[in-house]
C-alpha cells in the first residue's frame, strides 16, 4: 500500500509527455517530468516521494523534503494566516500547522521543530509544533550500541539535548563533540549508555571496529585522491583532525594505526603515506 508523505518504491507504468506514471496499488500516480531521471522506463522501479498536491492528487517526486511522516524536524514558516502557518518542506509544496497544534506564535523566516502526521480527517500530511507528548523514555525502543538518528534539541550545561530517533530524548556531552552544533542540527549517532531510569547517553557516528573500519576506507580513499600523502598524524591538532576527517584525534589515531599494521600506510615526519599494498588497489 502506497505511503503517503513517506519514501515508496514504486514501478513505472507508462510515459507521457509531462511526466511519467507509476503504479500505486492500482492508482496511477504521476512523477512530473522534471523528476524523471535519465534512462527510466516502464517496468523499472524507482524510489519517490509521495505526497498531495492542492487538488489532493496524489503526486511522486524524487526531491528530498526536510523529513517524513512521523518525524520530528525542524522547519522554517512560510507564511502565516488566522487558521495557522505554512512549513517550508523542501518540496514543492509546504505543510500546514493548524493553530490548534501550534505551541508558539510562528513568524515567517522562523524555524521551529514539528512532528509531521497524517490528519485523521483530510489524509494530507499536517504538522503539529506539540512535539513534546510525542517525546518519552517510558518504554525505551532503542537499546545500547543500536545505531540512531539524532536530531539536536537543545543546548545545556552538560552537553546538547537530542531528539532520538523521533520518539526518545537522550544527551550527546561535550567531550564527545570536536564541533559546535546548533539547535535543529541532524547526526547519525549510536546508544553509548541507559542509564537505570531509563536517561540516554548517546554518541556520535558508529560505534567500535564498524567506526574504525569506515574511517580507514576513507582515509585510503582520501590517500589515492591526494597523490598518495596527506600532511596530518597523530601530533595534528584535534580540531583540524575533526574538519578534515569528521572524527575525534582519538578514532583518527587508532584508524592509521590500523592501517600501518596492515602495511597500507607508513609514517613521515609530517604526515601518512599511502603503502605500495594500498597503492595498487
Amino acid at each position: 500500500m502506497v505511503k503517503v508523505g513517506r519514501y515508496n518504491t514504486l514501478t513505472v507504468l507508462k510515459e507521457v509527455n509531462f511526466g511519467m506514471y507509476l503504479d500505486g496499488d492500482g492508482d496511477e500516480i504521476l512523477l512530473p517530468k522534471r523528476y524523471v531521471t535519465p534512462g527510466l522506463k516502464p517496468g523499472d522501479e524507482i524510489e519517490v516521494f509521495i505526497y498531495h498536491d492542492n487538488d489532493q492528487r496524489l503526486v511522486a517526486t524524487t526531491a528530498k523534503p526536510v523529513g517524513q511522516v512521523g518525524e520530528i524536524v525542524m522547519m522554517e514558516t512560510v507564511s502565516t494566516t488566522p487558521h495557522g502557518a505554512f512549513m517550508k518542506w523542501g518540496i514543492m509544496k509546504d505543510v500546514f500547522v493548524p493553530v490548534s497544534q501550534m505551541s508558539s506564535r510562528m513568524e515567517p523566516g522562523q524555524r521551529y521543530f514539528v512532528l509531521l502526521f497524517i490528519d485523521e480527517k483530510t489524509g494530507r500530511v499536517t504538522g503539529t509544533e506539540k512535539i513534546d507528548r510525542f517525546l518519552s523514555n517510558n518504554d525505551l525502543t532503542v537499546k545500547e550500541n543500536d545505531t540512531v538518528q539524532l536530531v539536536v534539541y537543545s543546548k545545556t550545561d552538560l552537553g546538547y539535548k537530542v531528539i532520538i530517533n523521533s520518539k526518545h530524548l537522550g544527551l550527546l556531552h561535550f567531550n564527545e563533540m570536536f564541533r559546535q552544533l546548533k539547535v535543529g542540527d541532524k547526526l547519525d549517532g549510536f546508544i553509548k549508555h541507559v542509564r537505570p531510569d531509563n536517561k540516554i547517553d548517546v554518541s556520535p557516528g558508529t560505534r567500535g571496529y564498524e567506526k574504525v573500519s569506515a574511517e580507514e576506507e576513507k582515509i585510503l580513499s582520501l590517500l589515492k585522491e591526494n597523490d598518495g600523502y596527506l600532511p596530518y598524524n597523530d601530533k595534528s591538532d584535534p580540531d583540524v583532525i575533526y574538519n578534515i576527517f569528521g572524527v575525534s584525534k582519538k578514532t583518527f589515531k587508532m584508524t592509521i594505526g590500523g592501517l600501518y599494521k596492515k602495511r597500507q600506510i607508513s609514517f613521515s615526519q609530517t604526515g601518512i603515506i599511502l603503502g605500495d599494498e594500498s597503492a595498487g588497489e
